[in-house]
Protein backbone atom coordinates (compact mmCIF):
# COMPACT_ATOMS: atom_id res chain seq x y z
CA UNK A 1 0.00 0.00 0.00
CA UNK A 2 2.82 2.47 0.98
CA UNK A 3 4.24 1.83 -2.40
CA UNK A 4 1.36 2.54 -4.33
CA UNK A 5 0.54 5.81 -2.29
CA UNK A 6 4.94 6.55 -3.33
CA UNK A 7 4.00 5.83 -6.91
CA UNK A 8 0.73 8.08 -7.41
CA UNK A 9 3.38 10.78 -7.27
CA UNK A 10 4.32 10.18 -10.22
CA UNK A 11 2.96 10.34 -14.22
CA UNK A 12 2.01 6.50 -14.21
CA UNK A 13 -1.29 5.22 -14.76
CA UNK A 14 -2.94 2.91 -12.24
CA UNK A 15 -1.93 -0.40 -14.16
CA UNK A 16 1.47 0.55 -14.40
CA UNK A 17 1.44 1.77 -10.85
CA UNK A 18 -0.11 -2.24 -9.77
CA UNK A 19 2.53 -3.90 -12.48
CA UNK A 20 5.31 -2.11 -10.58
CA UNK A 21 4.42 -3.39 -7.41
CA UNK A 22 4.43 -6.70 -8.95
CA UNK A 23 7.90 -5.81 -10.43
CA UNK A 24 9.17 -4.88 -7.21
CA UNK A 25 7.64 -7.80 -4.80
CA UNK A 26 9.23 -10.02 -7.70
CA UNK A 27 12.58 -8.08 -7.07
CA UNK A 28 12.44 -8.31 -3.14
CA UNK A 29 11.84 -12.18 -3.69
CA UNK A 30 14.42 -12.80 -5.87
CA UNK A 31 16.65 -10.61 -3.14
CA UNK A 32 16.30 -13.20 -0.59
CA UNK A 33 16.99 -16.06 -2.83
CA UNK A 34 19.84 -14.82 -4.23
CA UNK A 35 21.06 -13.72 -1.01
CA UNK A 36 20.45 -17.37 1.10
CA UNK A 37 21.85 -19.25 -2.11
CA UNK A 38 25.27 -16.89 -1.56
CA UNK A 39 25.07 -17.98 1.96
CA UNK A 40 24.66 -21.38 1.56
CA UNK A 41 27.59 -21.52 -1.48
CA UNK A 42 29.87 -19.78 0.95
CA UNK A 43 29.20 -21.99 3.87
CA UNK A 44 28.99 -25.19 2.09
CA UNK A 45 29.64 -24.67 -1.44
CA UNK A 46 26.68 -26.84 -2.40
CA UNK A 47 24.16 -24.58 -3.44
CA UNK A 48 23.54 -25.55 -7.45
CA UNK A 49 20.22 -27.71 -5.79
CA UNK A 50 18.96 -24.69 -4.20
CA UNK A 51 19.33 -22.56 -7.06
CA UNK A 52 18.04 -25.32 -9.43
CA UNK A 53 14.73 -25.85 -7.29
CA UNK A 54 14.00 -21.98 -7.08
CA UNK A 55 14.30 -22.45 -11.06
CA UNK A 56 11.78 -25.21 -11.35
CA UNK A 57 9.04 -22.98 -8.88
CA UNK A 58 9.30 -19.84 -11.68
CA UNK A 59 10.94 -21.51 -14.64
CA UNK A 60 11.94 -17.78 -16.41
CA UNK A 61 14.20 -17.30 -13.91
CA UNK A 62 17.07 -19.81 -15.27
CA UNK A 63 19.92 -16.56 -15.24
CA UNK A 64 20.40 -16.99 -11.26
CA UNK A 65 21.96 -19.72 -12.29
CA UNK A 66 24.66 -18.11 -14.35
CA UNK A 67 24.67 -15.37 -11.44
CA UNK A 68 25.82 -17.51 -8.45
CA UNK A 69 28.77 -18.69 -10.86
CA UNK A 70 30.19 -15.37 -11.24
CA UNK A 71 29.51 -14.19 -7.85
CA UNK A 72 30.06 -16.85 -5.79
CA UNK A 73 34.03 -16.59 -6.80
CA UNK A 74 33.96 -12.51 -5.78
CA UNK A 75 31.98 -13.30 -2.26
CA UNK A 76 34.93 -15.84 -1.45
CA UNK A 77 37.47 -13.27 -2.28
CA UNK A 78 35.80 -10.79 -0.49
CA UNK A 79 35.49 -12.47 2.30
CA UNK A 80 38.98 -13.70 2.51
CA UNK A 81 40.10 -10.09 2.12
CA UNK A 82 37.61 -8.39 5.04
CA UNK A 83 34.13 -10.30 5.77
CA UNK A 84 32.54 -6.26 6.54
CA UNK A 85 33.09 -5.48 2.65
CA UNK A 86 29.89 -7.48 2.29
CA UNK A 87 27.26 -5.74 4.35
CA UNK A 88 29.03 -2.24 3.22
CA UNK A 89 28.55 -3.01 -0.62
CA UNK A 90 25.15 -4.23 -0.06
CA UNK A 91 23.84 -1.09 2.04
CA UNK A 92 25.68 0.69 -1.07
CA UNK A 93 24.14 -1.04 -3.68
CA UNK A 94 20.53 -0.40 -2.32
CA UNK A 95 21.12 2.99 -1.72
CA UNK A 96 22.80 3.61 -5.04
CA UNK A 97 20.11 1.55 -6.82
CA UNK A 98 17.34 3.48 -5.02
CA UNK A 99 18.30 6.74 -5.71
CA UNK A 100 18.43 6.07 -9.23
CA UNK A 101 15.27 4.42 -9.27
CA UNK A 102 13.76 7.58 -7.78
CA UNK A 103 15.02 9.60 -10.12
CA UNK A 104 14.10 7.54 -13.17
CA UNK A 105 10.65 7.61 -11.89
CA UNK A 106 10.26 10.99 -11.02
CA UNK A 107 12.08 12.41 -13.71
CA UNK A 108 10.04 13.16 -17.43
CA UNK A 109 9.08 10.15 -19.01
CA UNK A 110 11.28 8.85 -21.73
CA UNK A 111 14.09 11.10 -20.84
CA UNK A 112 16.46 8.24 -20.00
CA UNK A 113 15.46 6.17 -22.73
CA UNK A 114 18.04 7.55 -25.10
CA UNK A 115 20.97 5.79 -22.72
CA UNK A 116 20.50 2.79 -24.34
CA UNK A 117 22.85 3.07 -27.23
CA UNK A 118 25.48 4.78 -24.99
CA UNK A 119 25.20 2.05 -22.38
CA UNK A 120 25.26 -0.65 -24.89
CA UNK A 121 28.04 0.61 -26.66
CA UNK A 122 29.92 0.91 -23.40
CA UNK A 123 29.25 -2.03 -22.04
CA UNK A 124 30.73 -3.75 -25.14
CA UNK A 125 34.38 -1.46 -25.11
CA UNK A 126 33.98 -2.87 -21.01
CA UNK A 127 34.07 -6.75 -22.34
CA UNK A 128 36.62 -6.31 -25.09
CA UNK A 129 38.72 -4.54 -22.50
CA UNK A 130 38.01 -7.44 -20.09
CA UNK A 131 38.69 -10.08 -22.79
CA UNK A 132 41.65 -8.19 -23.11
CA UNK A 133 43.42 -8.02 -20.09
CA UNK A 134 43.34 -11.95 -19.37
CA UNK A 135 46.21 -11.41 -22.07
CA UNK A 136 47.70 -8.08 -20.50
CA UNK A 137 46.81 -8.71 -17.46
CA UNK A 138 47.13 -5.02 -15.92
CA UNK A 139 45.83 -4.41 -12.53
CA UNK A 140 45.03 -0.48 -13.87
CA UNK A 141 42.63 -1.77 -16.47
CA UNK A 142 41.13 -4.25 -14.18
CA UNK A 143 40.57 -1.32 -11.44
CA UNK A 144 39.43 1.12 -14.07
CA UNK A 145 36.80 -1.81 -16.01
CA UNK A 146 35.44 -1.69 -12.29
CA UNK A 147 34.93 1.90 -11.71
CA UNK A 148 33.49 2.72 -15.23
CA UNK A 149 31.29 -0.52 -15.10
CA UNK A 150 29.70 0.60 -11.78
CA UNK A 151 29.04 4.11 -14.04
CA UNK A 152 27.58 2.07 -16.59
CA UNK A 153 25.16 0.28 -14.32
CA UNK A 154 24.10 3.55 -12.84
CA UNK A 155 22.89 4.54 -16.23
CA UNK A 156 21.48 0.83 -16.77
CA UNK A 157 19.42 1.46 -13.52
CA UNK A 158 18.22 5.01 -15.07
CA UNK A 159 17.12 2.98 -18.59
CA UNK A 160 15.80 -0.01 -17.53
CA UNK A 161 13.05 2.07 -15.00
CA UNK A 162 11.84 3.79 -17.38
CA UNK A 163 12.18 1.58 -20.35
CA UNK A 164 9.41 -1.51 -18.10
CA UNK A 165 7.39 1.69 -17.37
CA UNK A 166 7.20 2.56 -21.23
CA UNK A 167 7.01 -1.66 -21.97
CA UNK A 168 3.87 -1.66 -19.42
CA UNK A 169 1.81 1.55 -20.43
CA UNK A 170 2.30 -0.21 -24.31
CA UNK A 171 0.42 -3.50 -22.70
CA UNK A 172 3.59 -5.13 -21.72
CA UNK A 173 2.66 -7.23 -18.72
CA UNK A 174 5.09 -9.38 -17.82
CA UNK A 175 7.01 -8.51 -14.42
CA UNK A 176 8.96 -11.54 -14.66
CA UNK A 177 11.28 -10.52 -17.09
CA UNK A 178 11.04 -7.17 -15.84
CA UNK A 179 11.87 -7.94 -12.49
CA UNK A 180 14.98 -9.97 -13.81
CA UNK A 181 16.45 -6.58 -15.45
CA UNK A 182 16.61 -4.89 -12.38
CA UNK A 183 17.70 -8.03 -10.63
CA UNK A 184 20.42 -8.28 -13.19
CA UNK A 185 21.36 -4.55 -12.89
CA UNK A 186 21.16 -4.94 -8.95
CA UNK A 187 23.48 -7.57 -8.96
CA UNK A 188 25.89 -6.12 -10.91
CA UNK A 189 26.25 -3.28 -9.47
CA UNK A 190 26.85 -4.82 -5.72
CA UNK A 191 29.76 -6.68 -7.65
CA UNK A 192 31.57 -4.08 -8.91
CA UNK A 193 31.01 -2.11 -5.46
CA UNK A 194 32.09 -5.12 -3.64
CA UNK A 195 35.16 -5.71 -5.82
CA UNK A 196 36.42 -1.52 -6.00
CA UNK A 197 35.82 -1.76 -2.02
CA UNK A 198 37.78 -5.55 -1.54
CA UNK A 199 40.40 -4.03 -3.78
CA UNK A 200 40.68 -0.95 -1.92
CA UNK A 201 40.78 -2.75 1.27
CA UNK A 202 43.61 -5.09 -0.21
CA UNK A 203 45.86 -2.16 -0.88
CA UNK A 204 45.10 -0.41 2.28
CA UNK A 205 46.81 -3.77 4.14
CA UNK A 206 49.50 -3.78 1.30
CA UNK A 207 50.75 -0.20 2.53
CA UNK A 208 50.81 -1.47 6.23
CA UNK A 209 52.97 -3.93 6.08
Amino acid sequence: VQFLNVLRNFDITPSTQQHLKKVYASFALCMFVAAAGSYVHVVTHFVQAFILVWVLIIHNLGCLIFLRVGLGPALEFCIAVNPSILPTAFMGTAMIFTCFTLSALYARRRSYLFLGGILMSALSLLLLSSVGNVFFGSIWLFQANLYVGLVVMCGFVLFDTQLIIEKAENGDQDYIWHCIDLFLDFVTLFRKLMMILAMNEKDKKKEKK
